[in-house]
């Protein structure tokens, strides 16, 4: 999985590796139990701080998608994500609130919203175990 992060965006560091990781995992790049780089290759690779690599590890590890090994490093998670849980909703729902209002704002319809959502998700090939 190839991963690029963009130093002058607002969103960040972390918060790109981590959601670029979450997206691997979902299009199906990143296999359950696949072995991810060390801390340290990682930063190496990506020319960022450890730290910056660290955080992005621990919000993962936090929510689910990956464990962390002291002996084997990270891994995907097995973790059924189909399982959706109560609080999950309510985080998605006030995270897809904001992306629809600025939608709205930009000035998309619910046609073409609904449109854009039906290709990003059919693109999402995670297949439950």
């Amino acid at each position: 999985m190839v991963i690029s992060l963009q130093l002058d965006s607002e969103t960040p560091l972390y918060e790109q590796l981590r959601n670029q990781i979450i997206i691997g995992i979902a299009t199906g790049e990143l296999a359950s139990q696949e072995k991810l780089p060390t801390v340290r290759q990682l930063a190496e690779d990506l020319g960022i701080n450890m730290m910056t690599v660290n955080k992005a590890y621990s919000l993962l590890k936090q929510e689910g998608y990956i464990v962390i090994d002291r002996r084997h490093g990270a891994k995907v998670g097995t973790r059924a994500f189909g399982s959706e849980s109560t609080a999950l909703s309510r985080q998605l729902e006030k995270q897809m609130q904001l992306i629809i209002a600025e939608a709205t704002i930009q000035g998309m319809d619910e046609s073409r919203f609904h449109t854009l959502c039906s290709r990003i998700f059919a693109t999402m090939t995670y297949q439950q175990t």
